[in-house]
């Protein structure tokens, strides 16, 4: 199993600090991250977002520095389901719409499906039928970059659907499982890295 991480490992990467309050929501951000040990099996360390979630300053200043990632994109992308929560706040913020990928079996209509492994196991994603136009300028967002299985699968998805993924964009990347490296070239922007 990984470590804990202590607050003082969390490193701050994207964007610049404007201000003492602007310092302050991040390390209160920081402060939120909860690590859950051997869950959801023996062996894995989870890094639980819920709780800068429930918190409303620390929430708002997440999705404000990943919607301004966005870019010239014409939708953001949630995996699910926490990537669910941050991306559709994100795309309001942004001015976007927002298109789920969804668990294999939630959607009556599939355009496409993958199956990908975990750091614990292997799960199939699913894109929804008629909502990625050929051709659009899509940005993926979701909770924590790990093995990068989750986001590459979610990238192709895109792929098939002819989408151009312009990035992916996360609130925590785990360094050391090198799962930006199953994504290139497509750019990765993490706020914050363990």
């Amino acid at each position: 199993m990984s470590e804990l991480a202590s607050e003082s490992s969390v490193q701050r990467v994207h964007g610049d600090i404007r201000d003492a309050e602007a310092e302050g929501t991040f390390d209160r951000v920081v402060g939120l991250l909860r690590d859950v040990p051997d869950y959801p099996s023996p062996g894995v360390l989870f890094r639980d977002i819920t709780p800068v979630l429930a918190d409303a300053e620390a929430f708002a200043t997440v999705t404000t520095e990943l919607a301004s990632l966005v870019g010239e994109a014409d939708v953001v992308v949630g995996v699910e389901a926490r990537g669910f929560l941050i991306g559709a706040a994100v795309a309001i913020v942004a001015g976007t719409g927002v298109v789920p990928i969804r668990k294999a079996g939630k959607l009556p209509r599939v355009a496409s499906s993958r199956t990908y492994d975990l750091e614990y196991g292997t799960a199939t994603l699913e894109l929804p039928a008629d909502t990625v136009a050929r051709g659009a300028r899509v940005f993926v967002v979701d909770d924590v970059l790990a093995t990068g299985g989750t986001a590459a699968a979610a990238c192709a998805l895109l792929a098939d659907a002819g989408a151009d993924v312009l990035g992916l964009g996360v609130l925590l990347e785990l360094v050391a499982l090198g799962g930006r490296d199953r994504l290139a070239p497509i750019p990765v922007h993490t706020l914050l890295s363990v």
